[in-house]
């Protein structure tokens, strides 16, 4: 895939702070600039404003599955697959997860592929980590799915 973001039109954009640091800003993407939580293609880009090490990525993605009630067993099939995908982050470094019409995702790191997980059920419920409304920053999820612009 050459452009994730072909023909994919920005939905909203919010930028993440816990306490004093900012953490990433953050934009989702749509094919009609609209957010329908069961509609693909989606793609939900971060720019990241600090270093993040992969592991630490990888225990906050299991923490939010668990606080959203994913079920382990389901989610425990994804953690050695992400810990292959994910690098460690360096402040301004961009991650990009591209879920297509099929609901294939496909991971890119500062513009380049790293990484495709096909199982179906995997995109929804990695994007759920900031669109679900009972994610754990729901000012964030409201500015990137455009209710406050």
């Amino acid at each position: 895939m050459a452009d994730p973001l072909a023909g994919l039109q920005k939905v909203g954009e919010a930028k993440l702070q816990v306490l004093f640091w900012d953490v990433y800003n953050s934009s989702l993407y749509s094919q009609t600039g609209e957010y329908q939580a069961e509609i693909f293609p989606q793609a939900l880009k971060i720019n990241y404003l600090r270093d993040i090490d992969a592991i630490d990525l990888i225990d906050r993605t299991q923490d939010e599955w668990e606080k959203l009630g994913i079920e382990k067993e389901k989610f425990s099939l994804w953690i050695p697959l992400l810990t292959d995908i994910f690098p460690d982050i360096k402040k301004d470094d961009t991650l990009l997860l591209h879920v297509d019409e099929n609901h294939q995702s496909e991971f890119f790191f500062n513009g380049k592929t790293i990484g495709k997980i096909t199982d179906q059920t995997f995109g929804k419920s990695f994007l759920r980590i900031w669109l679900d409304e009972n994610c754990s920053y729901p000012k964030v999820r409201k500015k990137l799915i455009g209710l406050h612009k």
